[in-house]
C-alpha cells in the first residue's frame, strides 16, 4: 500500500509542501488527458487509499470526497483531444500535469511524479515508476484524476449517446471501435489515436 516514505524523505531535506502528481486517460481514443496534483497532511490516515486502477468505481468516488475534504490542497489540469493530436500524448500529459500544479493552492515546493518523465516544472521533482502504488500523495492524485475524467465521460455520454462513453470511458473496446467505424469520429475523439480507421480504409 502507498505510504509517506517518499514524502518524508523530502520533508526531511527541508521542503515544506510536497505534492504528488498523476494522470488519467493516456490510452483512450477520446476525451482529455487529466492530471491532478495533491498535497496531503503528513499525519493523515486514509484507509484503502491506493492506486486508482486497483479500486472499484464506487470506492474511488468515496475516496475522492475524503481526499478533496482533507487535502491541504489539490489542483486539476487537462489537455484537450486537440492538444493531444497537436503535441502527442506524452507532451500533452506533461502539459496537463503543469496545469494541475499551477492550479494547486497552496503552492507546493516539491513534486513526486508518477512515471519516469518530468519536463520543465517550476519546482524540483522526483519521478517514481508505479508511484501510485508507493506514494500516498501520488495515489491520492491518481484518484482525483481518474474520477474527474470518468465524470467527464458521463457528460460526454449524454452529448454523444451513440458511442456509449459511460460504459467504456473512451477506451478502445470493440464496442467503441465499432461505433467509430459506424458513425465516424466526433469532436472529442483523438484523431491521432484512430489509425485503425485509416489502415482499414487502405485495405
Amino acid at each position: 500500500m502507498p505510504d509517506f516514505t517518499f514524502e518524508d524523505e523530502y520533508y526531511a531535506k527541508g521542503y515544506k509542501l510536497v505534492c504528488g502528481i498523476d494522470e488519467a486517460g493516456r490510452g483512450p481514443l477520446s476525451g482529455p488527458v487529466v492530471a491532478a496534483a495533491c498535497i496531503l497532511p503528513r499525519d493523515i490516515s486514509i484507509p484503502e487509499l491506493n492506486d486508482s486502477k486497483k479500486l472499484t468505481e464506487k470506492k474511488r468516488e468515496g475516496l475522492f470526497g475524503v481526499i478533496t475534504e482533507k487535502a491541504i490542497g489539490y489542483g486539476i489540469g487537462m489537455a484537450s483531444p486537440q492538444e493531444i493530436d497537436e503535441l502527442n500524448i506524452l507532451n500533452a500529459t506533461m502539459l496537463a500535469m503543469h496545469r494541475a500544479l499551477e492550479a494547486l493552492t497552496p503552492n507546493a515546493d516539491f513534486a513526486l511524479i508518477d512515471g519516469n518523465v518530468s519536463r520543465g516544472f517550476s519546482i524540483p521533482t522526483k519521478t517514481i515508476v508505479k508511484g501510485d502504488s508507493l506514494s500516498a500523495s501520488i495515489a491520492a492524485a491518481s484518484i482525483l484524476a481518474k474520477v474527474t475524467r470518468d465524470r467527464l465521460c458521463l457528460e460526454d455520454a449524454e452529448k454523444y449517446p451513440e458511442y456509449n462513453f459511460a460504459k467504456h470511458k473512451g477506451y478502445s473496446t470493440k464496442e467503441h471501435m465499432d461505433a467509430v467505424r459506424k458513425y465516424g469520429p466526433c469532436e472529442i475523439h483523438r484523431k491521432s489515436f484512430l489509425k485503425f480507421l485509416y489502415t482499414e480504409n487502405d485495405k
